[in-house]
C-alpha cells in the first residue's frame, strides 16, 4: 500500500499514547491547567459581578480559616478518600465499578440495623465492630453480585454495576417510608441514633479520619507488595497473559470486587454513625461517583488520592461559603467547582497522550502505522511476547 492511500484512509486526527513524560514536565502540564481552570473560573466569577480574587481568597479562607472549618473539611475528605481507595482496587483490574453509591448505601443500610434496632443489647465497642462488619459484609456482596455476572457471562459491568444504584436507593426509600420509619413523624424519614451508638470523636472529627490514612498505607502496600496487587495489574492487562500465567481470572474478579464493595460498604458505615447519623436519600450524597475523579486524578496511587481528596473537598466547602457570603447560586458554584474538575482531568489526557495531525506524524511513529498492515496474528503475538515478559518483572518478591 502506498504512503499517500495510507495517509488517505488516515484521519485528520490521531490519539497516540506517549512512550514517556517526565515527571517534572507533567507537572508543568498540570500547572497550566490549574491556572487555566481559574482563568475561566474567574470569569464566571465577573460574570455573576464579584472580584474573583476576592472569591477565591474566602473558598481557601471557607475551607481552612478556623478549626470549626478544617473539620468539616476534613469530614468531607473522608468518604471521598476511602471510596477512591475502593473503587481504584476495582479500576486497577480494568472492572468499570461505577456502582459506589449502591455499595455505600447497601454498607449504610447494614450497619444501621445494628444501630437502630439492637444498641441496647450489645455495649458501644462491640455495637461499632458489628455495625462495621455488616457494612462491609453488605457492601461487599453487593459489589460481587456484578462481579459474578462479569467471571461467567461476561456482561457489561459499567452499566450492572451502575443500575445496582438506583435499585440501593429505591430500597432506601422503601425504608423511609415503611419498616423504618422514624415513629410519630409525618415525613419519610429515619430516627436519629444516640450518643451510644456515634463514633467518637478526635479532634472534633470522628475516627474514620485515622483509618482513612491507615487505608492509604495499606492500599500502597496491597497494590505493590502482595501476591493479590500483582495479580490484579495482570489481569487488567490482559486475561489471557494472567491465564497464561496460571492466574484463575475468575476468582481474582470476584475477590477483587467483593474488597471494593466492602471498602464503600465501609464508607455506609461511617457515613451513618459518624456524619448523618441516620440513613437518606443523600446519604452517599454523590461521594460514590466524586470518588472516581479522585482516583483518576491520582492516577490509582493512594497517596496521591489523599492529596486530591482534600484538594477537592475544599472546594466543596469552599463553595459552600462562597454561597453565603456572596449569594451565589448553588448552581453557579458547583459550575465553578467543576470547571476545575475539568481542566484537571483534561490535562492527564494531554499527560498520556498527544494528538497528531494527519500528515504531520513524526518519524518514529511510521512503525505504529505500519502494524496495521500486518496480520491479526502477528500482532497479536507482538503484543503477548512483552505481556509474558512484565510477568517476570513485575511480581514482587513475596508472590
Amino acid at each position: 500500500m502506498s504512503h499517500k492511500t495510507r495517509a488517505h484512509k488516515e484521519p485528520l486526527l490521531r490519539m497516540v499514547k506517549r512512550d514517556d513524560i517526565s515527571p517534572r514536565r507533567a507537572w508543568v502540564y498540570r500547572g497550566i491547567a490549574f491556572i487555566l481552570a481559574l482563568i475561566t473560573g474567574g470569569l464566571l466569577i465577573l460574570a455573576l459581578g464579584h472580584n474573583p480574587a476576592y472569591v477565591y481568597r474566602d473558598m481557601v479562607i471557607g475551607a481552612w480559616g478556623s478549626p470549626t472549618v478544617i473539620r468539616e473539611t476534613i469530614k468531607l475528605a473522608v468518604p471521598l478518600l476511602i471510596t477512591a481507595i475502593a473503587l481504584s482496587v476495582a479500576f486497577k483490574m480494568k472492572f468499570w465499578n461505577i456502582g459506589g453509591e449502591g455499595q455505600i448505601l447497601a454498607g449504610a443500610v447494614a450497619a444501621g440495623y445494628f444501630g437502630f434496632f439492637t444498641a441496647q443489647y450489645f455495649p458501644k465497642p462491640v455495637l461499632v465492630i458489628l455495625m462495621m462488619l455488616a457494612g462491609m459484609l453488605a457492601g461487599g456482596l453487593y459489589g460481587l453480585i456484578p462481579a459474578i455476572f462479569k467471571a461467567k457471562w461476561k456482561t457489561n459491568e459499567t452499566l450492572f454495576t451502575l443500575m445496582l444504584n438506583y435499585i440501593a436507593l429505591a430500597f432506601i426509600k422503601y425504608l423511609m417510608n415503611g419498616p423504618w420509619k422514624s415513629p410519630g413523624s409525618s415525613f419519610p424519614k429515619m430516627p436519629m441514633i444516640g450518643s451510644d451508638v456515634r463514633l467518637t470523636q478526635f479532634f472534633g472529627v470522628h475516627w474514620g479520619w485515622i483509618l482513612a490514612l491507615v487505608l492509604v498505607v495499606a492500599a500502597w502496600f496491597y497494590f505493590n507488595k502482595t501476591k493479590h496487587g500483582y495479580e490484579i495489574a495482570i489481569v487488567g492487562e490482559s486475561e489471557d497473559t494472567a491465564r497464561y500465567a496460571g492466574i484463575n481470572v475468575k476468582r481474582v474478579i470476584m475477590r477483587t470486587m467483593f474488597i471494593s464493595g466492602a471498602l464503600c460498604g465501609l464508607v455506609g458505615m461511617l457515613q451513618f454513625a459518624g456524619a448523618d447519623f441516620t440513613i437518606t436519600e443523600g446519604t452517599a450524597g454523590g461521594v460514590g461517583f466524586t470518588a472516581i475523579t479522585v482516583a483518576w486524578l491520582a492516577m490509582m496511587n493512594p497517596f496521591g488520592m489523599l492529596v486530591v481528596a482534600i484538594f477537592i473537598a475544599m472546594l466543596e466547602r469552599g463553595a459552600n461559603t462562597i454561597q453565603t457570603i456572596y449569594k451565589i447560586p448553588g448552581s453557579a458554584a458547583d459550575l465553578l467547582i467543576g470547571i476545575i474538575l475539568f481542566f484537571m482531568l483534561g490535562c492527564e489526557f494531554f499527560i498520556r497522550y498527544r494528538l497528531i495531525i494527519r500528515g504531520k506524524e513524526p518519524k518514529d511513529t511510521n512503525s505504529a502505522a505500519d502494524d496495521a498492515e500486518r496480520s491479526p496474528e502477528a500482532v497479536d503475538s507482538a503484543r503477548t511476547t512483552p505481556e509474558l515478559s512484565a510477568i517476570a518483572g513485575k511480581e514482587p518478591k513475596n508472590a
